[in-house]
């Protein structure tokens, strides 16, 4: 396979993005859908059957009772987000490898790109939790900040795994290589938030009405595999997209750096 060749752009633009995203996808669709269903689809699917089984078998809890069966409800579904956090990151992780293999005209590997997603788990769980609590406060502070700095950092992942610069460093990176971008980021974010909530409302009507079940489980978390892939690719391609805009980078240039 040889390497993809791309010109130096004068600015970001959302539609190159688009088409590199789902490129990647094209040349890469077993690989790409394989990680998004072993890091989301597959977690999601069993816990909601396991749900729907526990409302299956679901008498009327006696008063006595109630709050410990809430509370083992509970625990369980904390548990699951928990974990659920930590393999998206993994994915995401893993999908930013597997995309500049791709971009170089290399054949990425599902072993390589998990074994590299668990190589940078815990900076880019630090990175994580910072981004959330900056933008969270942010949003509390009338949303406009929030976005802001959620936009300011969207790209930390990609500059930590593909830099190896640290928590910190790859955070300053995120802000100097989105910086004059952040709009058209904003542009990009936006329609893909647009297009998975439509997505994710048609088919859960649709599901509906067939009665839900193992059905909607099963569509749920097909939905939720995909969608994460997308948002994770699209996230990786900008950020190559951002480095071309910015400083004129190869591909090939990205590759070594990630060799």
């Amino acid at each position: 396979m040889t390497s993809v060749t791309l010109e130096r752009p004068e600015k970001f633009q959302i539609g190159r993005v688009f088409n590199n995203s789902f490129a990647v996808i094209g040349r890469n669709a077993g690989l790409c859908l394989g990680l998004a269903a072993v890091f989301s689809g597959l977690p999601t699917l069993a816990f909601q059957l396991w749900a729907l089984s526990r409302l299956a078998t679901v008498t009327p809890v006696p008063a006595s009772i109630e709050p410990i069966f809430v509370w083992s409800y509970s625990t369980v579904a904390i548990g699951f987000g928990l974990v659920s956090y930590i393999l998206s990151l993994l994915l995401q992780a893993s999908l930013v490898r597997a995309t500049i293999e791709d971009l170089n005209g290399k054949q990425p590997s599902f072993g390589d790109c998990v074994a590299k997603a668990v190589s940078f788990l815990l900076p880019t769980l630090a990175i994580a939790l910072l981004v959330g609590l900056g933008a969270g406060i942010g949003f509390m502070l009338l949303v406009v900040p929030g976005i802001i700095l959620a936009l300011r950092w969207s790209v930390a992942v990609p500059a930590l795994v593909q830099e190896r610069l640290g928590v910190f460093g790859s955070m300053a990176r995120s802000r100097d290589l989105t910086k004059g971008s952040r709009w058209a980021l904003f542009g990009l974010f936006l329609i893909l938030i647009i297009a998975v909530v439509t997505i994710q409302l048609a088919l859960g009507t649709a599901t509906a009405l067939f009665g839900g079940g193992i059905v909607g489980a099963v569509v749920d978390a097909f939905v939720t595999s995909v969608t994460s892939m997308v948002m994770s690719i699209a996230t990786a391609v900008s950020y190559v997209e951002l480095r071309q805009v910015k400083e004129g980078t190869s591909v090939e240039e990205l590759s070594q750096i990630f060799s």
